[in-house]
């Protein structure tokens, strides 16, 4: 199953992503795309599209360049002349770098793929600006069972903000709780499609406007309901709080050093 990440995003909120695209913002040693890529590749998911827009150089770039000594063991001998890596990064990954246009919305960057996905009858995608410790075997468990065109995570928002509740025809409080608190979810930027997707998505459409509404109509599209580990990147204070997990070694979406399934279960 192919793997379509969108990468076409300025980053302007990061103060970090000034002049480059926000996949490219690191975490660590490695870029927030890398991040993305390694989740999937842990689950046997190496085959990718990268969906580029702005500065679609700098993403070719550095894979181009790819160095794989600083992710991974190695020894170097022989005066500096032989290097041996004692684990790989990449070797076995395929990726596909599209030009899918610099103003590019979502929907138009899925429909420019469309020939990379000729014969798949289904496919992943990902937003690629948050991790999360999904167990995505149960999530394609679930997406399977329910035979439905598309399947998106549910998330509660990782948001400092509150929900203000006013008493009726006054402007007097009654209630004020953190939005993480209460009932509201929002789309994780994880996807699971069948290939029919593209019979929703018309010339010009932004994915989860006019297609995810087609979609409901006509009861073709899951929310998958997760309470684990789910955090985006939008900001400079979540980069703050992603980096802080990651330097302290216990950053919950790196599955692939542990190998353990996530504490808390879906819904």
């Amino acid at each position: 199953m192919k793997v379509v990440l969108f990468c076409g995003g300025l980053g302007m909120r990061i103060r970090d992503a000034e002049n480059l695209p926000k996949p490219l913002v690191r975490i660590g040693q490695r870029p927030l795309l890398w991040h993305v890529m390694k989740y999937y590749a842990h689950f046997g998911y190496k085959d990718f599209i990268l969906c580029l827009g702005y500065r679609a150089d700098a993403i070719k770039d550095y894979f181009l360049g790819y160095n794989e000594c600083l992710s991974n063991d190695f020894v170097l001998s022989g005066g500096g002349k032989k290097l041996e890596l004692m684990s790989r990064d990449i070797d076995d990954w395929r990726i596909t770098f599209a030009d899918t246009g610099a103003s590019s919305n979502i929907g138009q960057r899925l429909r420019a793929v469309r020939k990379y996905l000729e014969g798949e009858d289904e496919f992943l995608a990902n937003y690629s600006d948050g991790l999360t410790d999904l167990p995505l075997p149960r999530y394609l468990d679930d997406f399977h069972r329910q035979g439905r065109v598309a399947s998106f995570l549910c998330v509660r928002p990782n948001l400092s903000y509150h929900v203000v509740s006013l008493q009726q025809g006054s402007s007097l409080v009654s209630d004020i709780q953190p939005i993480n608190n209460g009932d509201l979810r929002i789309n994780g930027g994880f996807f699971a499609f069948r290939k029919d997707i593209f019979e929703y998505v018309q010339e010009g459409e932004e994915l989860v406007e006019e297609p995810f509404r087609r979609l409901a109509g006509d009861r073709q599209l899951v929310g998958y309901v997760y309470d684990g580990f789910w955090a985006s990147m939008d900001t400079h204070k979540d980069k703050q709080q992603l980096e802080s997990l990651y330097a302290r070694g216990t950053a919950p979406w790196e599955l692939w050093r542990t190998g353990a399934e996530p504490a808390v279960a879906p819904h």
